[in-house]
């Protein structure tokens, strides 16, 4: 008799070890008055400088050391989480809406909606994207709804290109053809039939695109076009790093590893998310 085994589904670490950094920032970020242990504008020159807790000269309650104005390290990487996550989910969420119906009306309907929509892609992804983003916030104002548009306008045609040829892919399928013949409406398919199959992709891309708006905030916090106000971000402490590398390395390195591993958690977890739901990689 022949021994038939049922295959085990082994756990995704990858999946797992993203979604737990990110996980554990979105946290510190959401509560970050009850855990960040001093204000982050709060100025001590008496305590510029210091190192983190584990070299020679540390001062108690400073972990990760301080700045050049005596401000704690930790207390300001926390609250940059705050707006890192915010333009991240909004930026990212608005242009998946806008690319996502576009993409899906242009594969599915084809003809001249797909050259329209194609044309206007072609048209926007011309433009070097950095650039872009920092003429749109020159143009906006600073602010971080300014920072939210500014990403949505350009990444849309990332969802754009992928859905209309995953749409394209989905719409000549025998189901389609079968919801045709059933009498189904365009709507109905495209919303039950075609997109369920397209969000594996999505999702990924989505996920994705979290963690390219997280670098573009820096970017443009980096060179002084994000928020106005005197509120921490990663792109900022790491410009502020960049001038005291030689005396405090601290300040430099603590926040790009944080916007590291935060990125490529964005990534790691949406490839997970697909080879995990998409029925195919399954």
């Amino acid at each position: 008799m022949a021994d038939v085994s049922i295959p085990v589904r082994r756990p995704n670490v990858r999946l797992r070890l993203a979604g737990g950094w990110l996980l554990f920032m979105l946290l510190a970020s959401v509560l970050a008055p009850l855990i960040a242990p001093h204000d982050p504008l709060a100025q001590d020159l008496l305590f510029e400088r210091l190192p983190p807790f584990w070299l020679e000269g540390a001062e108690p309650g400073y972990w990760l050391g301080t700045d050049s104005l005596g401000r704690d390290l930790l207390s300001r990487l926390i609250y940059g989480g705050r707006i890192a996550f915010t333009v991240a989910f909004a930026a990212a969420t608005a242009a998946c809406i806008v690319g996502s119906v576009l993409g899906l009306l242009a594969g599915y309907f084809g003809g001249w909606t797909d050259r329209i929509v194609s044309r206007i892609v072609e048209v926007w992804m011309s433009f070097p994207p950095v650039l872009f983003s920092i003429l749109l916030v020159a143009v906006l104002g600073t602010g971080l709804g300014s920072v939210i548009i500014a990403i949505a306008v350009i990444d849309w045609t990332r969802f754009c290109r992928v859905v209309r040829a995953e749409a394209m892919s989905q719409s000549r399928m025998d189901y389609v053809e079968s919801a045709r013949i059933a009498g189904f409406g365009r709507l109905a398919i495209m919303t039950r039939e075609v997109l369920p199959n397209v969000l594996p992709s999505v999702v990924a891309l989505l996920s994705l695109e979290m963690g390219i708006a997280v670098i573009v905030e820096a970017i443009l916090s980096f060179v002084n076009l994000s928020i106005s106000t005197d509120d921490p971000t990663w792109g900022g402490l790491i410009a502020e790093g960049r001038l005291s590398i030689h005396h405090a390395w601290w300040v430099l390195v603590f926040p790009l590893i944080t916007l590291f591993l935060t990125v490529l958690s964005f990534s790691q977890f949406g490839e997970g998310l697909k080879a995990r739901f998409d029925p195919v990689l399954r």
